[in-house]
């Protein structure tokens, strides 16, 4: 018999089996995510400053586009993308009748307000039996945390809990941190393979020569000491080779570090935030890294980043961006290499599910999320 991890130990106690491959392929079983996940929960849309006041800004969250704007007030409207008059869309990637007061229709000229009402039928003539007042803009549920947007398209949107607590960040100065870069990157694979490979550091010493050089647990396969098998309890030891401070090409910080950090989280030199189904932030002592997914297909994801700076920091004399951004890079650049040929594989029609590994718990845990998300037991 195998021994037993610590009782503290995160690590499974056995190789459950994930999920079947048609949740990789088939397009119903997409569809059905499409509905129950990606327009339920909240998705990102973007950081705050992507929404100027006087512009329309148009997204797509599970498919359904909606429409953005920020009112003279400051604060952020979502839409429907759609006219209440025969359904035509408000709003194209290239156009948008809006002049900071009124969203117009461009197809017949209906008119609605910042607060969604509607004001005008342009040249229709309403009869007694048409209630203005009841065709409004349908909203879009928003809510704004640490300067990033999010949206569900639910009635009822579930609760929104990132997975460390909203509290997590609040050491971090947020609301000051500005866009430095962003890369955009599509991967021939479906989404959940991408967090199945966030979850998991097995593929780690293969995988990402430079981050296990950087983070030197990661060359054992785990993504933290608690995972060791061999794990007694205890403190754990600075997350980032001697030496380094950040996840850059030298290790060193771009910049000043961030007054308010704990010791803590400055020793463990990354702090690692999710929000399935669309997000992760990525807390360092000197910049913040935000990576969204978008599910195009069931074989094509959108993979997202954005580099999150102080002002001061960007204008900083000597400031190498490329040294910041180049590592992370590289190791997006990498996991999409291993998600595709981890897509290509589940093509060959004897493979019907995989087994997980006891160092996979959290990949057991997403599954037991997308499953319940569906209305579907294990």
């Amino acid at each position: 018999m195998n021994a037993q991890p610590p009782a503290a130990s995160p690590l499974l106690t056995n190789c459950p089996e994930g999920l079947p491959v048609e949740a990789y392929l088939d397009p119903g079983w997409f569809a059905r995510e499409q509905a129950s996940i990606w327009r339920r929960h909240w998705v990102l849309v973007g950081h705050k400053s992507a929404f100027a006041e006087g512009r329309l800004e148009l997204r797509r969250v599970g498919g359904v586009e909606v429409i953005v704007l920020r009112d003279p007030d400051g604060a952020l409207r979502a839409f429907h993308n759609t006219c209440r008059h025969r359904g035509a869309a408000l709003c194209t990637e290239t156009r948008a009748d809006f002049n900071g007061r009124l969203i117009r229709c461009p197809y017949h000229a209906w008119a609605y307000d910042i607060s969604g009402r509607l004001v005008s039928t342009g040249f229709g003539t309403p009869t007694a039996d048409f209630d203005k007042a009841a065709h409004g803009l349908f909203p879009v549920a928003l809510t704004e945390w640490n300067g990033l947007v999010f949206l569900s398209l639910a009635d009822d949107p579930p609760p929104f809990a990132p997975d460390l607590g909203l509290t997590a960040l609040d050491n971090w100065p947020m609301d000051r941190l500005v866009i430095g870069h962003r890369a955009e990157k599509e991967l021939a694979c479906n989404w959940k393979i991408f967090w199945e490979n966030y979850n998991e550091c097995l593929h780690c010493p293969g995988i990402h020569p430079e981050l296990v050089d950087l983070v030197p647990v990661y060359r054992e396969g785990v993504m933290s000491e608690p995972e060791r098998r061999d794990w007694q309890g205890g403190p754990a030891g600075p997350a980032l080779k001697p030496g380094a401070r950040s996840w850059t090409l030298d290790g060193a910080p771009c910049g000043a570090e961030f007054e308010g950090l704990s010791a803590e989280q400055r020793a463990a030199g990354h702090t690692f935030v999710t929000i399935y189904p669309s997000c992760f932030v990525v807390a360092h002592v000197d910049y913040v890294r935000v990576v969204t997914l978008t599910a195009l297909a069931p074989e094509r994801t959108r993979l997202s980043a954005e580099w999150l700076f102080l002002p001061e920091t960007l204008a900083a004399p000597g400031f190498d961006l490329e040294n910041v951004t180049g590592f992370a890079e590289r190791v997006i650049a990498q996991d999409g290499e291993a998600c595709e040929l981890n897509q290509r594989g589940l093509h060959s029609p004897k493979f019907r599910a995989g087994r997980l590994m006891p160092q996979e718990f959290d990949i057991h845990r997403f599954h037991a999320w997308v499953l319940e998300a569906l209305g579907e037991r294990r």
